[in-house]
């Protein structure tokens, strides 16, 4: 007897050989909006590369076989290591290769670039989050380093805007690519960095003997890292290396890895300081002010990091959605899940628009306005849109129902993913704080604002009601109101940009999902078409 209980059918596979850049019709229009569509052609190559089921399955590898800590080697010596899976190590090769973590920082680098990275780092973060950690943390710091790099470093700055990625353990003058961490949060303060203990003492050569700890130290295999300890002068900012310029290892002792939600393929550790070498950047008392400067670039790599990722939800979702037949028809023609998916694919055109310009913003620095825009929205948009990736991702797991809860699937490693970019470099409270602190300190924020609404006043009822009433909660801002503030400039911001660049069907239909706060809103079904298009590579 031949026992068969069932054929497997009516279930997708999972989504692998797609272009990650082409099946997105709203990336593809804000690359060229943004001025960056020289890179198209490179991003089209990267996108199809990335978006393989050999890609793919690094990214699976990497977190299922997560950092190992070498405390001690096998005759007793120290030496605070990590390894990692083979996976990790090739997806690193890959956003080297790629220039994710210093292509604005070149000499002569192209107008646009900043965006174009930015489009960089969303493909590459749809394949796996956890390896984005160095690469944002080098990225930011490169500004910082070319300007106030110690002389014995000077070597450091041509392998550190290399294309190259080199884990070997060796003094950074010698090795082909590195990576720069960060170690600013102790165990009483978290994000009041100011109460930290950590001790840094002058010594006769100018160098500083730091004591004390970290209880998060990020990425603790790097070359360096930045680290925020009290001088004499105040809180101040060190260049610590891993290796001293003898090549002997500095004093930096692990204690742990931490275990995680999620980030699993990424080594976070708790570390302490046994007279380890540092190198003041800037000035005593100056430490704030110097991470602060690698804040906003931080916390734009946090909001985009949460975006890429639901829009890798969204796609898996679409992809089960176009192929799964549930009473008859495909899941994607029932009118309930077409609203499901036409809500969340509107969402991410407002995301996409909003976050290229803000990107765009960041890479014409030299002009004050927009600095300031890349200042007042920055904190806004980590606050957003971090937020909005854990509904989103639980959203994108009903449609593919029991299965996608299921390991086997990607969605439950995105969504433990996403609550790292919400905390990580300041949490909400703190981004709240930030938007608050730059409509007091800097009145033009006031000006910006209303010459952006200005621009697209009477276009939208519902997008005209929330600017004047945030215009009545600045006349006198409280930080109780923080968080309904920061999230209202994040929508006008975004509702500007939609208003301006979308079809005025779909501009509309944001405005009424986004702003209408009387809920129950339906797209109609011209909007849902138009938008699952753009979503799937239409334009």
């Amino acid at each position: 007897m031949s026992w068969q209980t069932h054929t497997v059918f009516n279930q997708p596979g999972p989504l692998n050989n797609s272009n990650l850049f082409l099946s997105d019709g709203a990336l593809r229009e804000a690359l060229v909006r943004e001025g960056a569509g020289w890179d198209s052609d490179l991003l089209a190559s990267i996108g199809q590369q990335l978006g393989t089921a050999e890609s793919l399955e690094l990214g699976r590898l990497a977190n299922t076989n997560p950092p190992e800590l070498l405390r001690y080697d096998a005759t007793g010596t120290r030496l605070d290591d990590v390894r990692f899976h083979p996976a990790w190590h090739l997806l690193m090769q890959g956003l080297c290769a790629n220039r994710v973590h210093n292509l604005p920082w070149e000499e002569d680098a192209r107008a646009g670039s900043f965006v174009a990275r930015a489009a960089r780092f969303m493909l590459h973060a749809q394949v796996e989050a956890g390896t984005l950690c160095p690469i944002t943390m080098t990225f930011a710091a490169t500004p910082l380093l070319q300007q106030a790099l110690p002389g014995e470093f000077k070597a450091w700055l041509t392998p550190l805007l290399s294309d190259r990625y080199d884990p070997h353990l060796l003094p950074g003058g010698q090795k082909r690519g590195l990576l720069i961490g960060m170690g600013m949060t102790e165990k009483q303060g978290g994000s009041d960095v100011l109460s930290n203990t950590t001790r840094a003492e002058r010594l006769a050569d100018g160098s500083y003997r730091l004591v004390g700890h970290k209880w998060f130290f990020s990425v603790p295999q790097s070359d360096a890292h930045l680290v925020l300890a009290q001088a004499t002068g105040g809180l101040s900012c060190f260049f610590v290396p891993r290796l001293l310029p003898d090549g002997q290892r500095n004093a930096i002792r692990i204690e742990r890895l931490k275990d995680k939600l999620g980030n699993c393929s990424n080594a976070s550790s708790e570390v302490e300081f046994q007279d380890a070498i540092g190198w003041l950047l800037g000035e005593e008392g100056e430490g704030v002010r110097q991470i602060l400067r690698m804040g906003g670039l931080t916390r734009f790599d946090c909001a985009m990091g949460s975006h890429s990722m639901m829009r890798r939800a969204l796609s898996v979702a679409l992809y089960h959605a176009f192929q799964r037949q549930a009473f008859g028809k495909n899941l994607v023609d029932l009118p309930l899940m077409r609203q499901v998916l036409g809500r969340m694919a509107l969402q991410l055109e407002g995301q996409t628009a909003f976050l290229f310009r803000l990107a765009g913003a960041w890479g014409r620095q030299s002009h004050e306005a927009e600095r300031l825009w890349a200042r007042l929205f920055t904190p806004a948009a980590k606050l957003a849109i971090c937020k909005a990736g854990m509904p989103f991702v639980a959203e994108a797991m009903e449609v593919l129902g029991g299965s996608g809860y299921c390991e086997e699937s990607e969605l439950p490693r995105l969504y433990r993913e996403m609550p790292v970019n919400s905390i990580w470099e300041g949490s909400g409270n703190i981004m709240c704080l930030d938007v608050l602190r730059v409509l007091i300190k800097q009145p033009d924020a006031l000006e910006l604002l209303a010459e952006m609404c200005g621009d697209v006043k009477g276009q939208d009822r519902h997008y005209d009601r929330q600017w004047r009433q945030l215009q009545q909660r600045l006349r006198k801002p409280s930080e109780a109101q923080g968080r309904e503030i920061a999230m209202q400039i994040y929508l006008l911001g975004t509702g500007a940009q939609m208003l301006k660049y979308a079809s005025p069907p779909m501009a509309q239909a944001w405005c009424r999902m986004m702003l209408d706060t009387r809920g129950g809103v339906l797209l109609n079904e011209q909007v849902i078409s138009d938008v699952l298009l753009r979503a799937t590579g239409g334009v």
